[in-house]
């Protein structure tokens, strides 16, 4: 950016010196947006990365578009080519853009939408592509993503270009209509218009592609970076652990990282647009109105349109959002809404066995139904607001193309302009009254997308302080050490309120089998939870074993969708294993009945019984075969001759491995050398004692 905001600044220099020269003001407007520009390209290294991508196109494209101006006023410009000579006001409404790029970065709200946005154009993985005719090759993401941002933003300009020739087409034809020139207005609507007609539809099915292909690129890397951060490190266990605002993790990634990709381009590429049509069409409408006087009076009014436009639209955006400001909360308590209840369903599909076995439907309805009640209780607050904004918006539109012609017909009547030049006035005006009203026409789609951004920071926020849980001190530290045994020493655990619950000094040694037992709530799970790693509350030490494999199976074991290889291989991939292993698995666990269903798809977790997905478990242990096998009533909903025979089982097939379990039965006792039992002792705490 240093770079060209020094071509910027020389620019600019130059201009400042021509037109000290030659004692005219020519150029020294150009040279003052340079100046300013090359001072805001100059501060955009400290930019986000996706707006200095625009300050970077609008600071080249007047550079580029400045030295075609003081080549063509300094007659050095070849006359060959002064038919691809810019308009004079190019190069200004580029600087003007660069600008405003700047300026919108420190708009409050901004900089979290940055963030977001940035992590894909600071992308730095390589990625193949091949596009159609050219060879494969490898290219890395960020300068992909903004090669296809500079694409779209050029093809955007050259499509604004476009409409403003066709405006002096408009204004030529009608001119030629008002003439009675047949020979003139037939030959500008086949070579002018259909011409450029032809270029726009092209650039329109050219932009689409390369559109789809950036949103698509850029939701797969958003989305694997959202699931990364949401798995990663436990941090999808310890934000469900947290709580807070972070609800719905599931609609964060799949919905709303969809919506703010989609709606940030847009409203970014539009906004480009709809800034390129205000400064092209205002440049116009200024020049039209340049001696218009004030109807009625004999006062003049440079670029009087202009005026009236941008007091117009002023008018109505300040309306607009005095009407539709509850909006940005209303869709973000949508979004919520309809998570939660989609939750709930889903939720209910889970357990629809017990939710059966208890006749718990009434109830279920009820809930469901309570559920569904906010969500038509916010959407009717959504209609009460948007049917206001919807009647003076609708109300603003339909007056808006009346507008300039009551403004400039009393001119068209005396004489004063032609037809041609009125229709092109009141393009010109629709235009730059459309630019202006952007915000008026956007509302609801900004409140919208204002809400999903709201979403999403406050996701990143609940991630962030999910994945500092258990690292700042005092805290639990996981010490690797060259030894064979586990210790914990000064172990302190808590709930996630903070409440004391355990505390602990215990070492367990290689080839160990303890039982734990004690009363529910004794904290006993939290244990096993914190020797496994993933317990983020509280503080001491606990010892591991290097280079051992722990493995913890729950009382209720999860099942994956998918086939019934895929769910007895998890957390490996479904082909980990060989068929043979899978087989003996099933088969040393009591489930050989289901050896011929190995590839057959369904909903294991509402197929099997809870001892069956107990079993299941037990299997994923004998192919993963842990060092340290931690077992949290892993067995419970078994009768105790089955439950005996797993665990002779698993001292037959797992002779080295170090087994914990939690469990009540007296009878577990025998397969387990130490029992250690949990009690309540002194200052409300629970302690283990050897027994």
């Amino acid at each position: 950016m240093h770079r060209l905001a020094t071509l910027v600044a020389l620019l600019s220099l130059a201009l400042f010196g021509l037109s000290a020269v030659n004692g005219t003001t020519d150029g020294l407007d150009l040279a003052i947006v340079g100046a300013v520009l090359a001072a805001t390209t100059w501060r955009g290294a400290t930019m986000s990365r996706f707006l200095q991508i625009l300050a970077a196109i609008f600071a080249t494209e007047f550079v580029v578009f400045g030295t075609m101006f003081t080549l063509a006023e300094r007659e050095l410009w070849p006359q060959s080519l002064s038919a691809f000579l810019p308009p004079d006001s190019l190069p200004i409404t580029v600087g003007v853009f660069g600008i405003i790029i700047h300026s919108i970065s420190y708009v409050p709200g901004i900089a979290s939408i940055m963030r977001i946005a940035d992590r894909y154009f600071d992308g730095n993985t390589k990625v193949t592509v091949r596009p159609w005719p050219l060879p494969a090759f490898t290219i890395r993401e960020q300068t992909l993503s903004r090669g296809f941002i500079t694409f779209l933003v050029l093809i955007n300009q050259a499509q604004v270009g476009i409409s403003v020739r066709l405006s002096y087409f408009n204004r030529d034809w009608f001119n030629a209509l008002e003439e009675k020139n047949g020979e003139l207005f037939w030959r500008l609507l086949y070579t002018v218009f259909l011409f450029w007609a032809l270029i726009y539809i092209v650039s329109a099915i050219v932009e689409y592609v390369i559109q789809s292909q950036l949103i698509i690129r850029w939701r797969r890397w958003l989305t694997e970076r959202y699931v990364g951060d949401w798995l990663g490190d436990g941090g999808h266990y310890r934000l469900a652990l947290q709580g807070g605002d972070a609800d719905n993790p599931d609609q964060r990634i799949a919905d709303d990282v969809d919506m703010f990709i989609n709606r940030t381009y847009n409203l970014s590429i539009s906004l480009i647009a709809t800034i390129s049509s205000l400064v092209s069409f205002s440049i116009i409408l200024w020049s039209i109105s340049s001696n218009f006087t004030i109807p009625g009076t004999e006062i003049a009014i440079p670029g009087f349109l202009f005026w009236v436009a941008c007091l117009y639209s002023g008018v109505g955006t300040l309306l607009t959002h005095f009407i539709g400001r509850r909006l940005i909360g209303l869709y973000f308590n949508q979004q919520k809404y309809e998570a939660s209840f989609r939750f709930s369903l889903a939720r209910l599909r889970e357990y629809a066995e017990q939710v059966a076995l208890l006749r718990g439907e009434p109830t279920e309805k009820s809930l469901l139904m309570t559920r569904f009640g906010d969500v038509i209780r916010n959407f009717l607050a959504i209609v009460s607001v948007r049917k206001l904004l919807m009647a003076f918006t609708a109300f603003y539109g339909q007056i808006s193309p009346f507008i300039p012609y009551m403004v400039a017909a009393p001119f068209y009547f005396i004489g004063k302009i032609q037809l041609g030049t009125l229709t092109q006035t009141a393009s010109a005006f629709g235009r730059v009254e459309g630019a202006l009203s952007y915000f008026i026409d956007a509302y609801t789609s900004v409140a919208d997308y204002l809400s999903v951004v709201r979403r999403l920071t406050s996701f990143d926020s609940a991630l962030a302080s999910a994945r500092a849980l258990g690292t700042i001190p005092p805290h639990i530290a996981h010490i690797i050490e060259p030894t064979t045994d586990l210790r914990v020493e000064s172990l302190r655990l808590s709930l996630p309120n903070g409440t004391p619950i355990i505390e602990a000094d215990l070492t367990f040694r290689q080839g160990d089998s303890v039982l734990i037992s004690g009363p529910s709530g004794s904290g006993k799970s939290t244990l096993l939870r914190a020797l496994a790693g993933i317990w983020p509350y509280g503080q001491g030490r606990i010892h591991f074993p290097e280079h051992a494999s722990l493995m913890l199976l729950p009382q209720k074991p999860y099942l994956p969708q998918g086939s019934l290889r895929a769910v007895i291989s998890y957390p490996a991939a479904p082909d980990f294993y060989s068929d043979d292993a899978l087989l003996a698995a099933l088969t040393r666990v009591g489930l050989g009945k289901l050896s011929s269903s190995l590839d057959e798809e369904a909903t294991w977790a509402q197929r099997l019984s809870g001892g069956e997905q107990q079993r299941i478990a037990m299997a994923r242990a004998l192919l993963a075969k842990p060092d340290w096998l931690f077992l949290d009533e892993a067995t419970s909903a078994l009768d105790e001759d089955s439950e005996n025979r797993l665990y002779e089982m698993l001292k037959v097939n797992l002779p080295g491995a170090t087994i914990i379990s939690i469990g009540h039965r007296s009878s577990l006792k025998a397969f387990h050398a130490r029992s250690i039992r949990i009690e309540s002792g002194e200052k409300g705490l629970f302690t283990p004692r050897e027994i």
